[in-house]
Order: structure tokens, then sequence, then C-alpha cells
């Protein structure tokens, strides 16, 4: 079963910044998932929701506000290319990219650091957003496509097919034993989100689960 930070290991540091994803690597797991989205100026950054609130309480949503001015009143906002060269191919990096968000610039990055020697291998490419994967898809063709979906099996398997992968990703709430057996059995690669109780994974790892999406990957080393 292989074990992702949940933004990078957002139980052990603040979510989705370079503390979070080095707390992922110092336990050794075997993706690091966080999400991106693109401010005013194109820059990607990691950030889960479409605002950013400060300490102060000021409310800066990303599309909207230019990099620098988000940086001064987050002073630990990471870029997508910060994160790459962060975990320098050391573990794949299971890249999140939010619904509405411009994948043609996330792609971008990723050639970008395929021709620096990076490897296909290094990198996933997830969205609830199928259009976003067929982008990728026919952009990225060897990039590993992870859907991502709360509860439609269904929905899930449908949208996989589209972008011909076998990895999904769905909310732990949603899912049972044998639900997780049928799946595995069917050869799909299927990973659970956002699950913080080592007993359920390894009880669901017997059934075939695939993966599981943690906060605290320190509480599932071996």
């Amino acid at each position: 079963m292989k074990i992702i930070g949940h933004r990078g290991a957002r139980g052990l540091a603040p979510e989705n910044t370079l503390k979070s994803i080095l707390k992922a690597l110092n336990h050794n797991v075997d993706e690091i998932e966080f999400d991106v989205r693109a401010t005013k100026d194109g820059i990607i950054v990691l950030c889960h929701d479409e605002a950013l609130i400060d300490a102060s309480g000021n409310r800066l949503v990303i599309k909207n506000t230019k990099y620098m001015d988000l940086l001064e009143h987050k002073k630990d906002l990471a870029r997508l290319d910060q994160a790459i060269e962060l975990v320098n191919k050391k573990t794949p990096l299971h890249i999140e990219i939010k619904p509405g968000e411009p994948a043609s610039k996330v792609i971008k990055i990723i050639k970008s650091y395929l021709n620096k020697g990076w490897k296909n291998s290094d990198f996933l490419i997830a969205s609830y957003d199928v259009s976003i994967l067929l982008e990728a898809q026919q952009k990225l063709p060897d990039i590993r496509r992870v859907v991502i979906e709360k509860w439609s099996s269904f929905r899930a398997t449908r949208h996989a097919k589209q972008v011909n992968t076998k990895r999904l990703s769905m909310n732990h709430l949603w899912l049972w034993s044998f639900f997780i057996k049928s799946m595995s059995k069917s050869g799909w690669q299927l990973s659970a989100y956002t699950l913080n109780d080592p007993k359920k994974a390894k009880k669901w790892a017997k059934y075939g689960l695939y993966g599981v999406v943690t906060d605290f990957p320190d509480q599932f080393e071996n």
C-alpha cells in the first residue's frame, strides 16, 4: 500500500508549504500530494483554497492577486518550481490541479523539468476536473493521471476510462472493505483520502487498497 503525504504532511507542518513537503520526505512517503493554483500573473503556487486568508483576516483571491502581493501576506507561500527542486526526484510529486485552473501552465513547468533530466515517473497529475486530465493526457501522455472523486465509483471509473488511467482517489468516508476488494479485482488502483487511521488502512490493504492519502505519514511508517 502506497503512503501519500496529503498537502505535504499537513498534520505535521503548515499544509502546502516547503516545510510540510520536507516533513513528508523525512517520513519516507511513496508520493507527495499537494494542490496548485495560478496567480494573477501566472505563477503556479501551492494552495488548496481559491483564496488566501492572512493572519489579519485579509482575504486574497489567488487568481486575482499577483504572486509578490500574496507573498507579502504569506511568507511561506510556495511555488511549484520550488517544490519540484526541493524534492529533486526523491519521490513522485502528486500534483492536484484544482478545477478551473490553467492546466497548461502546470504542464509547461513539468515539461521544463523533463527537459532538465526529470523523468515522467517523477510526476502525477490529479484532478476532480476531467477536462484538466484530458489536457494532461494530450500534452503529457506519459505522465500518470489520477481521477479524484468523492463518492461515485461509476463517475470515477467513467472518467478514468476517458483519460486512460487506472489510478483513482476517493473519499474514505464512502469506502468499505468489499467495495475496495471489488475495485481491486477489477484492476483499479484505488487510494483513500484523507485517511488518518492506520488500523483501518491496514485492514483495507488486505482487501486491495492501493494507497492512502494521509495528513500523518509518520503514523504509517513501518
